[in-house]
């Protein structure tokens, strides 16, 4: 017995049954479907080139996701817009070097040329992101003011310099290679002292902020960063063009 035939099939020779009705009219819409799908496409390649513009603001993607946030101060990733180029440039060298320990930067500047780097250390010293909030502390007004005076004027028991004597007047970083210190989150200041003391992360010698964070007591460096979180970025702050030398200490970083 063959198949029951509805009123609204078709029936084909030998009995079989063809399409229906109800069917045929979905195959129109399908072409149209197919047919929007076609429009579509072009636009949406045209809002995702094929090829990628060859820039170095498109190039650098990677550091900036972590390194140029607008809008985020991150503890462990420090902004590098605005450093000096020269310090930029120190700091890949040493990560490519060993004299810094970070197996993602290490990777990232391992296998760059040299001029590449300094393109890299320069696009980044000609860009300006808007300044951080100060950064609230607990900290007493006595753990404050010794962070001041270590700051501003040194301690010279200690024989530790003022770090203004390197950084700047205003903190704001020297031209070419020394950096500014005005913005950079509490958490990685106190990250980096505590490098320099565990000899994971070094200079070229003479190492001399080797040599300060020896001199400096872990309460020392506590109220260094706690009372550089509160002091507030000038908008436009750059880094200055000269520093009274000779330096305090000799930096074989600094040219």
């Amino acid at each position: 017995m063959g198949p029951r035939v509805r009123e609204d099939d078709v029936a084909c020779d030998n009995g079989r049954i063809c399409l229906s009705h109800t069917i045929m009219p979905i195959l129109p819409r399908i072409s149209l479907l197919l047919a929007a799908l076609s429009v579509a496409a072009p636009l949406l390649a045209f809002e995702r080139p094929a090829i990628l513009p060859d820039s170095m603001a498109q190039r650098v993607l990677a550091c900036a996701s972590c390194h140029a946030k607008k809008d985020v101060n991150d503890q462990y990733f420090p902004r590098i817009s605005g450093k000096p180029a020269g310090y930029l440039y120190n700091q890949m060298s040493n990560f490519r070097d060993g004299r810094r320990q970070f197996p993602m930067m290490s990777y990232m500047v391992g296998n760059l040329p040299e001029p590449y780097l300094r393109e890299i250390a320069a696009y980044f010293a000609g860009q300006h992101l808007p300044s951080p909030p100060i950064q609230p502390t607990d900290a007493s007004a006595l753990v404050l003011e010794r962070g001041r005076s270590l700051v501003l004027h040194g301690d010279p028991a200690l024989k530790v310099p003022a770090c203004v004597a390197c950084h700047g007047t205003q903190l704001t970083g020297v031209n070419p290679a020394i950096p500014g210190l005005l913005g950079l989150p509490r958490d990685y200041v106190n990250a980096q002292f505590g490098a320099w003391r565990n000899k994971t992360r070094r200079a070229l010698a003479p190492d001399c902020m080797a040599e300060i964070t020896a001199r400096l007591s872990l309460p020392d460096v506590n109220a260094i960063s706690s009372w550089l979180g509160l002091q507030p970025v000038p908008p436009e702050a750059r880094p200055a063009d000269s520093v009274a030398k000779p330096l305090p200490l000799a930096c074989g970083s600094v040219p």
